[in-house]
C-alpha cells in the first residue's frame, strides 16, 4: 500500500476525487510511483505532483494510468473533465499575481551581466558603468533595479481584476513586455510568440497548468474552448467530449488550424497555436459528426 501526502487543504473537492481515485487505482494495482512511471511514459516527478494533488494530471497520462491498472478508461474522464473546469478557474483567479512573480524572477538583472534597465531615468540613460572602486554608485544602481522590479509586480496586481472570470468570459492579455527576440523564455516553455505559431501546446509545455480556459461554449454535446497560454503568449482552440469525425478550428486574422482526434478512445481534440496578445484575437469553431456546428462569440 502505497504511503501518500496528505492533500492540500485548499484543494477543489473534484480535484481533490480525482486525486483519490487515481491514488486507489494505483494502490490496488501495487504499483510503486517509479514503476508507474515507466509504464506510462510520464515521469516519476510528474507522478508524485499529479497524485499529491499539486498539479492537474492531463487526460493522456489518466487514460495511460487506467490502462496499466485495468481500469476503464471512460469511468474516470468525466471525473477528469469536471476536475479541469475547476483546475481552470483556478488559475484565472491565480493567473494575474503568479505571472508577476514569474516576471520579477525571469527579468532581474545583475551587475555582473550588464543589465539594461527597462525605460531608466533620462539622466541615467548615457551614464557610464560603475567601476568596482565607487561601491556607493553600486549601490544605487541597484536599488533602481529593484524600484523597476516592484513597479512592475504593482502594475500587473493592480490590474489583475481585468482578468477575473467575474468581468467576462475572456481573459486579457497581460500588458507586461513579451521576451525579446532571441532572449530567454518564460520559466515552464519551450516556445513564445510567433515561435509557437503551429506548434503542439502539450508538446512544448504551454498546456496544463500554463493554459487556461479564455472562451467556452457548449456545441451539442460538447463543450468549445478557446485555451491561452500567457506562458507562450499563444492560444489554440479545443473540444471535449469528441469523437471520430468531430472537428475544431480555429482562425486567427489569415492563420487558420484544424483538430481531430488523433488515437483510438481518445476524447479530446485541439489544433495547432496560434500566437495572439489577446485571446479575443482568436476564434474557435466546432463542426461534429452529430451535424452540430457553433463557435465561440466574437
Amino acid at each position: 500500500m502505497a504511503r501518500w501526502r496528505d492533500l492540500p487543504d485548499e484543494l477543489d473537492p473534484r480535484i481533490e476525487e480525482l486525486a483519490r481515485r487515481l491514488r486507489r487505482l494505483v494502490d490496488h494495482a501495487g504499483l510503486g510511483v517509479a514503476t508507474l512511471a515507466d509504464r506510462t511514459g510520464y515521469g516519476v516527478a510528474a507522478w508524485e505532483r499529479y497524485l499529491d494533488g499539486r498539479l492537474l494530471a492531463p487526460k493522456g497520462a489518466v487514460i495511460a494510468l487506467a490502462e496499466v491498472t485495468g481500469a476503464d478508461p471512460a469511468a474516470l474522464i468525466p471525473l477528469w473533465e469536471s476536475a479541469e473546469r475547476a483546475w481552470s478557474r483556478a488559475e484565472l483567479r491565480d493567473d494575474a499575481a503568479s505571472e508577476a512573480v514569474r516576471l520579477s524572477r525571469a527579468r532581474t538583472p545583475t551587475i555582473t551581466h550588464h543589465p539594461v534597465l527597462e525605460r531608466p531615468p533620462p539622466a541615467r540613460a548615457t551614464a557610464p558603468v560603475p567601476a568596482p572602486r565607487r561601491p556607493g554608485t553600486v549601490m544605487v544602481l541597484v536599488g533602481a533595479v529593484g524600484v523597476v522590479g516592484v513597479a512592475v509586480g504593482a502594475f500587473l496586481l493592480t490590474h489583475a481584476d481585468a482578468d477575473s472570470p467575474a468581468k467576462g468570459r475572456t481573459v486579457a492579455a497581460s500588458s507586461s513586455p513579451s521576451p525579446t527576440p532571441g532572449g530567454p523564455l518564460p520559466p515552464g516553455g519551450l516556445c513564445f510568440g510567433a515561435g509557437c505559431t503551429g506548434r503542439d501546446a502539450e508538446k512544448v509545455g504551454c498546456g496544463g497548468e500554463s493554459a487556461a480556459t479564455a472562451r467556452s461554449v457548449t456545441v451539442g454535446a460538447v463543450l468549445l474552448e478557446v485555451r491561452y497560454s500567457r506562458t507562450c503568449g499563444a492560444a489554440w482552440g479545443r473540444i471535449t467530449p469528441a469523437v471520430a469525425g468531430d472537428e475544431v478550428r480555429v482562425t486567427a486574422g489569415a492563420i487558420r488550424y484544424t483538430g481531430r482526434v488523433t488515437a483510438v478512445g481518445e476524447t479530446v481534440a485541439y489544433t495547432p497555436m496560434v500566437a495572439v496578445k489577446n485571446p479575443a484575437e482568436i476564434r474557435a469553431c466546432a463542426v461534429l459528426a452529430s451535424g452540430h456546428e457553433g463557435c465561440t462569440p466574437q
